[in-house]
């Protein structure tokens, strides 16, 4: 950024007529504000917390299992047609039936069976959850990322604005000096039609701004990219820590890390709720209820008094003892254990993944860092050789081609320069990112 400025200061300077870039009146999003939009926003983080609140449910549903049931029932029945009587005959009588009840079931053991389900409801929350924090970590990431690539291709936009002012003031040079007949017309069509390929080279660097600005607002969920901008970072050199630093930072904090190892303790409560098929299951159960009952052509008491008559309590005790079912539970027992297999496995994947991206990040950082110092050296020695051989163009003593390739080469170079710097910044973010320091 420093190189660019003082660049644009000496095409100023030695341009009066120089133009520069207008103002934009965008709204001006910072990378703290960009990562709090997105997380508000974003389908698949709202998403997430849906699974978050179905987990929650669960966990309700589980606690809710220890409380005993309560119902009331009532029926009414009509039959019609042939009876059998007392006397064993059969008659045509129309008969009627009314009943009602209330029933209480009391959980007493369950084989163990709600208390590790409310277990594994917990411990699948706590899944879910790290899972949500996984999916953010990943959102951040992206958004940190298409931020620095705003960045990258505003700051090759102003480089690009600078080889156009020197364009600019090339053909205006040419242009006096064809006037004063000291050059020959054919070099003035060369300096126009460098003119023009600077400027179809600033047109596509803007063009590519403004795509890279589509982007991020496409992360952000907003509905348009419309006087949307964004601010510079403030730290151009961050630190770079050692890769086993962060590793070991990671293996603790990293969040889709955390996620499957939460993985590992959810199969082993699954594989305790399996085995609560073993178990006996005792229950208390009690109730009350009476009933009223017609006869076609015989005396019936009263609704009243068949209701004090025919009224009933009951209390009891239900135990169930497994003996064989077929397999079932030794089969779930097998699935779940399984299952455990699959989790670990998946947390020595992540692990494996996260430990080679750590790696992968730290040596790209570090290559980034050798090439942007090489480079600012190269920049300043390629700049004042620009600097000489446009003097030297100036008084006539170089050629076109030549001030014109110390322009190329001097705009190649930022260009390189660039580059390595935001990879030097991405990665070393990248490395923060999965240390869980503060990244903005």
């Amino acid at each position: 950024m420093k190189i660019i400025r003082y660049t644009r200061a000496i095409v100023c300077t030695a341009l009066p007529m120089c133009a520069m870039a207008p103002e934009a009146s965008a709204e001006v999003w910072t990378l703290d504000s960009c990562v709090n939009y997105a997380v508000d926003h974003n389908i698949t983080l709202r998403q997430q917390q849906l699974r978050t609140a179905s987990g929650e449910l669960d966990v309700t549903s589980a606690k809710d299992a220890f409380l005993p049931t309560f119902s009331a029932s009532a029926s009414e029945s009509f039959s019609f047609g042939r009876g059998l009587t007392t006397d064993n005959t059969y008659v045509d009588r129309n008969t009627s039936n009314f009943q009602w009840g209330v029933n209480l079931n009391v959980p007493l053991f369950q084989g163990l069976e709600n208390v590790r389900r409310l277990k594994v409801a917990k411990s699948t929350l706590e899944q879910t959850l790290l899972e949500y924090e996984a999916a953010k970590d990943d959102l951040t990431l992206n958004i940190i990322t298409q931020y620095l690539q705003v960045l990258y291709s505003r700051e090759v936009e102003a480089a690009s604005r600078s080889q156009l002012a020197y364009s600019e003031y090339e053909v205006e040079r040419q242009e006096s000096l064809v006037n004063a007949g000291k050059v020959p017309e054919a070099d003035l069509l060369d300096a126009q039609a460098q003119r023009a390929r600077d400027r179809q080279q600033l047109v596509a660097s803007t063009a590519d701004v403004t795509t890279q600005l589509i982007t991020l607002a496409n992360l952000l969920q907003l509905p348009s990219a419309d006087d949307f901008d964004v601010a510079p970072l403030g730290d151009s050199s961050p630190l770079l820590p050692s890769a086993e630093t962060v590793m070991t930072d990671a293996s603790v904090r990293n969040s889709a890390l955390l996620a499957a190892r939460q993985g590992i303790r959810v199969a082993d409560d699954n594989i305790s709720l399996a085995k609560s098929g073993w178990l006996p299951r005792l229950s208390f159960t009690a109730g009350t209820g009476s009933s009223y009952y017609t006869v076609g052509g015989m005396h019936n008491e009263s609704f009243g008094a068949q209701m004090r008559h025919n009224f009933s309590t009951y209390l009891g005790f239900q135990l169930s003892v497994p003996i064989f079912d077929a397999f079932s539970t030794r089969n779930n027992v097998r699935r779940a254990r399984l299952q455990r297999l699959e989790a670990e496995l998946e947390a020595d994947r992540q692990e494996s993944e996260l430990f080679k991206t750590i790696r992968l990040a730290h040596t790209q950082a570090v290559g980034a860092r050798e090439k942007y110092l090489a480079s600012e050296e190269t920049l300043e020695k390629t700049r004042m050789s620009f600097i000489a051989t446009q003097e030297k163009y100036s008084l006539g003593r170089a050629t076109p081609y030549e001030f014109e390739q110390a322009k190329t080469n001097l705009f190649q170079t930022e260009i390189t320069r660039l580059q390595a710097r935001y990879e030097y910044i991405l990665r070393c973010r990248i490395l923060r990112f999965y240390q869980k320091e503060p990244l903005l």
